[in-house]
């Protein structure tokens, strides 16, 4: 098969577009034919990309840990699913991912693709929405009523967060960059903060939940946002606990895990139109390079994809031309 390999740790300039053998499925596997495969630029500083959880060198290795596609071939002890179904994953950060032609996944990890979008669209769902899932539904205990400042809400974890907490009737602020607003509201948030003209710590107070996906003084100033008793959720490291205590708040930091049952309420939000997949970019697999080049540029909002296996959408981003995605369910 092809594949996008590292042979020595690095950024985008050690990613190389070559053969690679073709995985089998172990027990409790499945072999994915990749259709779609989503990055996240900063894997490539990753830890578990370049070893295996104990700190053993795991190269060459393949990047990129969203998958969208059909299961190709069954590992043994795999009874719930089929060859040919249509199915999306996060692959654990400790293992080849799907910037190849096929991946073997644990048959745990996968759920049904949303019917509703492509495998390219689909793909750009798994890290990114389970993320936003986790940290506003598992950590936070997020309610209606209450309101939840989402910093970063263009990015590739806000996108969803933001349309995540209006779905569960939260009082959505939003903070980026001023290009964003529009398309941030339209995906459901009620107030928008200009990062640039404007700071949110001298605007805001009484907050019940913070989403913080940017760390440095964005993290240290939300503290003072908050309610006492408010909660923090940050991706990006943890938490001050001195400035939690002081601030009489609860701080806490994770990171995504894959879980079926979730990707499953996700597939079905999606298909329910409460739920939008929102791309930045398209890139060819033999492009692998290029699409972690892009990462340095200015971004677009959402998920930069891999198509591997096109299925007609390449170069579709949600607000602009070529776009494929349908409008937001009603309301939000």
């Amino acid at each position: 098969m092809m594949a996008i390999r590292g042979h020595v740790r690095g950024g985008p300039e050690r990613l190389v577009f070559e053969s690679a053998p073709r995985p089998r499925p172990s027990a409790g596997e499945v072999l994915v034919a990749v259709h779609a495969a989503a990055i996240t630029f900063a894997e490539l500083d990753w830890d578990l990309s370049w070893t295996t959880r104990d700190g053993t060198a795991r190269t060459p290795m393949i990047p990129a840990h969203e998958v969208s596609g059909t299961v190709a071939a069954l590992g043994s002890d795999v009874s719930d699913l089929a060859t040919g179904d249509e199915v999306y994953a996060l692959v654990d950060f400790d293992r080849d991912g799907a910037a190849a032609e096929f991946v073997t996944v644990p048959a745990a990890a996968v759920a049904a693709k949303p019917r509703s979008v492509t495998h390219t669209e689909a793909a750009a769902l798994p890290l990114a929405a389970l993320t936003a899932w986790q940290a506003l539904v598992d950590h936070a205990g997020l309610g209606p009523d209450e309101t939840v400042l989402i910093h970063g809400a263009a990015g590739g974890v806000g996108v969803y967060a933001v349309q995540l907490a209006a779905s569960l009737g939260a009082r959505v602020i939003a903070t980026d960059l001023p290009e964003h607003a529009h398309m941030v509201r339209k995906l459901g948030a009620d107030d928008f903060i200009d990062v640039t003209t404007q700071s949110f710590d001298e605007l805001l107070s009484d907050i019940d939940v913070v989403l913080d996906t940017q760390g440095g003084t964005t993290h240290d100033r939300s503290y003072r946002v908050l309610r006492p008793g408010g909660r923090l959720i940050t991706l990006v490291a943890p938490p001050s606990r001195q400035l939690a205590d002081d601030h009489q708040v609860h701080a806490m930091f994770f990171i995504v895990r894959p879980d079926r049952a979730e990707l499953q309420r996700i597939a079905a939000m999606v298909d329910a139109g409460e739920l939008m997949p929102v791309i930045a970019r398209t890139f060819p697999l033999a492009d692998g390079r290029s699409a972690y080049e892009s990462g340095r540029l200015p971004r677009r909002p959402g998920k930069t994809v891999l198509v591997v296996r096109g299925d007609g959408d390449a170069g579709a981003h949600p607000f602009g031309e070529n776009s494929r995605l349908r409008p937001l369910a009603s309301g939000q």
